[in-house]
């Protein structure tokens, strides 16, 4: 055997995961799984003008905010709150039990979440960029 070990390159393993994706994530959570991951942005416009977005992935019965953010002229208006609660509602309308959000620890991010109703969930020390992050949820049901 010729074993190599090699970055691939992007879209190089889509194939392979289309075909093993379901049988990893048995293997990973012991039953049988059936994945239905979705991807939804949220936007909020002004004029017809972009101003805020929010990227919610849906994936096993939780929401997770990806990605959220207001333009700086837009904020403090509510925007990202009413991009949350949207996220919410469709986290709630797909049967997620929950959302999660990863902000870093004790930031205005942190504060913003908390604002809205999240609570730690837990705090990884030294994660991204060497930075404790804040991983943040909040029960839907």
């Amino acid at each position: 055997m010729s074993l190599e070990i090699e970055t691939a390159k992007p879209g190089e393993t889509d194939a392979f995961w289309k075909v093993h994706d379901r049988d990893w994530r048995t293997e990973l959570w012991n039953f049988r799984v059936v994945w239905h991951e979705q991807q939804h942005d949220v936007i909020a416009r002004d004029d017809g003008e972009l101003v805020g977005v929010l990227r919610l992935r849906i994936a096993a019965s939780l929401g997770h905010v990806d990605a959220l953010y207001v333009v700086p002229s837009q904020r403090r208006r509510g925007v990202g709150r009413l991009l949350v609660s949207r996220a919410e509602e469709l986290s709630n309308y797909y049967n997620c039990h929950k959302v999660t959000v990863p902000v870093f620890h004790d930031q205005a991010a942190q504060r913003f979440f908390t604002a809205c109703g999240y609570v730690v969930e837990a705090v990884i020390p030294q994660h991204t960029f060497k930075l404790d992050v804040a991983l943040l949820r909040k029960f839907l049901l």
